[in-house]
């Protein structure tokens, strides 16, 4: 899924696209929304909201979308070849003159009135790109479930929004604790540094195009897909193993001897390997 500098980026995308320009063409491929036409409408902008994109439009309209694992926005120019997978995949085209934005794979796609916006996204926390971010709610929210892992913690995005399963890996490394270390057993002086951490990678990364993590030269990020190469701080293997229950299993990502606290059973990181070759990925 993607981490909420993704997130940020494609907001930013579709609004310097559309924003302050009229539709010359919408097109809603799917079911629900097929009769809808919002062509001749203004687009007023285009926001990220954790992991959300709300795109309002002219008349009281917001287009929510979100990405999750597969969807993908992509803004071609006239005459541009759309490649952002075949044509069956679309969910979604909004034109203007001279732009075109194609939402593929989209699984949440919906029309709602602006004024509804809230009841879609009122269950975040505080979110690390946005102007209503507060560390100290982020933390106390982290913190509420003490016996909850902290990786599973921070991908929650009632607690603070933007975080995803890199950056779970990253700030874990950089804390120096393991995923799976319960979240009130995190030292306070750590505690307290972790949301200011989140915030600092996050906007770090929210103009790049590979993120990076690390500040190493040729090295993008410390642990996050390095497994079983050496940790570039202490040379030991890092590891990899599932974090999660369920289909919410995600692969995670630590050094054994740079972070303190628990670890999962020997066998996990092989049952995880496994799971991938047989799906692809």
């Amino acid at each position: 899924m993607p981490e909420g500098d993704t997130v940020w980026q494609a907001a930013r995308r579709l609004h310097e696209a559309l924003a302050g320009k009229v539709l010359t063409r919408s097109d809603f491929r799917v079911p629900q929304y097929a009769t809808v036409d919002l062509s001749g409408r203004t687009v007023l902008n285009t926001v990220s909201r954790g992991k959300h994109l709300l795109t309002r439009v002219e008349g009281g309209l917001t287009l929510h979308t979100h990405l999750r694992m597969e969807g993908a926005w992509k803004v071609y120019g006239d005459g541009e070849r759309w490649k952002g997978g075949p044509a069956h995949q679309i969910r979604i085209v909004l034109a203007t003159a001279g732009r075109a934005a194609v939402g593929y794979r989209l699984p949440v796609l919906e029309l709602m009135r602006t004024s509804d916006e809230e009841r879609t996204v009122s269950h975040l926390g505080p979110d690390l790109l946005g102007p209503d971010w507060d560390p100290e709610l982020a933390l106390a929210n982290l913190l509420a479930d003490p016996a909850r892992q902290l990786g599973e913690a921070l991908l929650d995005q009632r607690n603070l929004a933007g975080v995803g399963n890199v950056y779970k890996s990253e700030i874990c490394f950089l804390l120096g604790v393991t995923p799976w270390l319960p979240a009130g057993a995190l030292p306070a002086d750590r505690a307290a540094k972790l949301p200011v951490l989140a915030k600092k990678l996050l906007e770090a990364n929210r103009e790049r195009v590979v993120r990076r993590t690390t500040g190493l030269r040729g090295q993008d990020l410390f642990v996050y897909g390095r497994a079983p190469r050496p940790c570039l701080r202490c040379g030991t293997s890092v590891r990899v193993a599932d974090q999660g229950d369920g289909s919410q299993e995600r692969p995670t990502y630590w050094c054994p001897n740079c972070q303190a606290g628990p670890t999962p059973p020997p066998g996990s990181p092989q049952r995880w390997r496994d799971r991938y070759r047989r799906t692809g990925g």
